[in-house]
């Protein structure tokens, strides 16, 4: 493997703030989360939350904390796969945990299902007022933000398609890659929004 190729090249760039290694990392670690927090996540918990949404979190908490010089001492990826593994683990106990909180139900609070009525409808016949002329400006401000925030055009690209509503797979044929890299890419493009979260 050529430097540039490296784990440990890759984490040089994200202590730097690069974003290109930061994706490469992405990619070489995100599905690999995503089962570690999949085999223990119970099932139970998994209406609030999946195991992506805690492989995203601790990916998240963990480039933060790199950027911020929290683990100068992480040199190799045996290293750096121990630390997500750990990191990881500690983000599906805390989910369980914040799920399970006797002020949020005690882990019985009843889902989207419960409120559907006979006409099939759920939480959408509360949710269905048409937004206010400021709110409609609010919102194209904010998703023109949040499009520049991405920095790349083919995430901007396959951000766009997905809230047109396309699949992943008529979105990789639309810009003629696998369906994969379209699901890793929109992985990213969800991390990259939670950070300009509020």
């Amino acid at each position: 493997m050529s430097g540039k190729d490296s784990v440990t090249h890759w984490l040089g760039g994200l202590k730097a703030g690069r974003r290109d290694d930061i994706e490469r990392l992405w990619d070489r670690y995100f599905n690999r989360l995503v089962r570690l927090a999949g085999a223990r996540l119970p099932s139970h918990a998994r209406r609030a939350f999946d195991e992506e949404d805690v492989a995203l979190s601790a990916f998240r908490s963990f480039c933060g904390r790199a950027e911020q010089g929290q683990f100068p001492d992480l040199a190799d990826r045996d290293e750096l796969w121990r630390l997500l593994a750990f990191i990881t683990a500690r983000k599906v106990v805390g989910a369980i945990r914040h799920q399970t909180r006797r002020k949020r139900g005690g882990g019985n609070v009843l889902g989207e299902s419960a409120l559907v009525g006979e006409d099939g409808e759920g939480m959408a016949q509360f949710l269905s007022t048409e937004p206010t002329p400021e709110a409609a400006a609010q919102f194209a401000s904010e998703y023109e933000r949040l499009l520049e925030k991405l920095g790349d055009e083919t995430l901007r690209r396959i951000a766009l398609l997905k809230l047109e509503g396309h699949s992943s797979a008529e979105i990789a044929v639309a810009i003629g890659t696998s369906t994969r890299t379209v699901d890793r890419k929109i992985n990213l493009i969800r991390a990259i929004w939670d950070q300009e979260a509020p």
